[in-house]
């Protein structure tokens, strides 16, 4: 037995090797088409799109015509996301959706444990266990809102080290922002292949089905799913028409697809649970798509920082890279900001991010290096999470250096750290309030930061 066991365990690494080397090679050969919120169109085969018209009688290549909306059908123009989509087979066609366990994934509302004010810290998550995907890596921290209002958000982490094989996913709550911390992605979405790689983000539109797999042994990282508003580039304002995420840097995938028969398992997030129904084809079967309901992958490192050329540190909003609006304007449902590499130039300035309290909440996470206002503790794969009102700042340490510091040009290129920024608390679930990986000592940070007031 033991001769067998080994035998097989040797098969399924050389198939998982072989399976991951594949992928490199795909994801090393794909090619984008440029630009946020464009309407695009692509083709795998020639002739696959109708033209002059969405849904003739019959459309080409024997494909069926859909359209997927992702925003209503009378939302001003500017706001409006739909795709039309050529396939093999309509979406319609497939058995009933059971559901199915969800695993370390949830949903809003979080009701789970109370509110907490206090300021908290989590290092990284521990390994995932052998044979774990993507899907089921997913491990929810918390958010906020509700999925049947469609407002508010949700943080969750993954861990994985095993590709989804035969299944994909799909989440009608929402879009999801994968924010790569350790590991290569490949991702396979009805519109085509994205590569997607530690200082990179994927955006997964709501409704878009799409399967990861891995490029390297193992993976982590962290996901926004956002409940509301699709995510969309911040106005610039005063700036002008240039800076922070620039429009052309979002990449979308060239049309491909799966002609593939057989069971595939279909799996669908909806209201917070997880739903599970076995196709007997592969649902990635899009030959030609056009519109602007689609995935995008960004790389982090080419967002134009902009900031102090005199004094004063600015908000972190200068930071925004998208922002999910909500009814009240300049109050974000949630913003994704990123602590980009950058130039410090301020004269009599304290550098570091300020001591703040905050009406908004903020998710701290980190990618790689170290953070400029935590000296210790902050690891990349970990977070903090600084509910609204709550006092933070920089730490003793990084205040003491920074308050003595000689204030000549500095270039803050060690670390790439991010922000989901939210106008509602965030509620965690009963796994993070519990986690082991939670730090019971994050208070002690600010601890040591004495009086320099004089004494009366």
């Amino acid at each position: 037995m033991g001769q067998g066991t080994d035998s097989t365990t040797s098969t399924t690494s050389t198939s998982t090797d072989r399976a991951r080397e594949q992928a490199r090679k795909t994801a090393a050969r794909l090619s984008y088409l440029s630009g946020f919120g464009n309407e695009h169109s692509s083709e795998a085969e020639p002739g696959a799109l109708p033209v002059g018209r969405n849904s003739p009688q019959r459309a080409p290549l024997g494909l069926y015509a859909e359209q997927l909306s992702g925003s209503a059908f009378t939302e001003p123009r500017a706001h409006n996301r739909r795709s039309w989509l050529y396939r093999i087979r309509p979406s319609a066609a497939h058995p009933r959706f059971l559901r199915t366990d969800n695993g370390g994934l949830r949903g809003a509302p979080f009701e789970e444990t109370i509110p907490d004010p206090n300021r908290l810290r989590w290092g990284p998550p521990p390994e995932a266990p052998a044979g774990t995907d993507f899907l089921a890596g997913l491990w929810t921290l918390g958010g906020n809102g509700d999925t049947r209002q469609r407002c508010g958000m949700a943080v969750h982490l993954y861990s994985a080290d095993a590709s989804m094989t035969d299944r994909v996913f799909s989440d009608a709550d929402g879009e999801l922002l994968i924010v790569p911390e350790r590991g290569g992605l490949l991702l396979r979405t009805e519109f085509g292949l994205l590569r997607v790689e530690p200082s990179q983000v994927a955006l997964i539109p709501r409704g878009v089905r799409f399967r990861v797999e891995l490029l390297e042994e193992s993976a982590r990282g962290y996901v926004c799913e956002n409940y509301g508003r699709p995510f969309t580039l911040p106005d610039l304002g005063p700036i002008g028409a240039n800076g922070l995420a620039n429009a052309r840097d979002f990449l979308a995938p060239t049309a491909a697809y799966e002609d593939v028969e057989g069971p595939v398992e279909v799996v669908n997030k909806f209201c917070g649970n997880l739903w599970s129904a076995v196709y007997d084809h592969s649902p990635l079967d899009v030959v030609a798509w056009h519109g602007n309901h689609l995935p995008y992958v960004y790389d982090l490192r080419r967002f134009n920082v902009l900031g102090t050329i005199s004094y004063d540190h600015p908000d972190p909003s200068i930071f925004t890279v998208l922002t999910s609006p909500s009814d009240t304007p300049g109050l974000a449902n949630v913003d994704f900001v990123v602590f980009a590499p950058r130039w410090l130039v301020g004269e009599d300035t304290f550098r570091p991010p300020y001591f703040h309290r905050n009406v908004m909440s903020e998710y701290m996470g980190l990618i790689e290096g170290a953070y400029d206002a935590k000296a210790e503790g902050f690891l990349p794969g970990g977070g903090s999470l600084h509910n609204m009102m709550s006092a933070h700042g920089p730490d003793r340490e990084t205040f003491e250096r920074a308050s003595a510091a000689e204030l000549k040009p500095q270039k803050v290129d060690d670390g790439l750290a991010f922000m989901f920024e939210t106008r509602w608390p965030v509620s965690l679930t009963e796994q993070a309030a519990g986690a082991a990986h939670l730090q019971s000592d994050y208070d002690a940070v600010w601890q040591g930061l004495e009086r320099h007031f004089p004494a009366p």
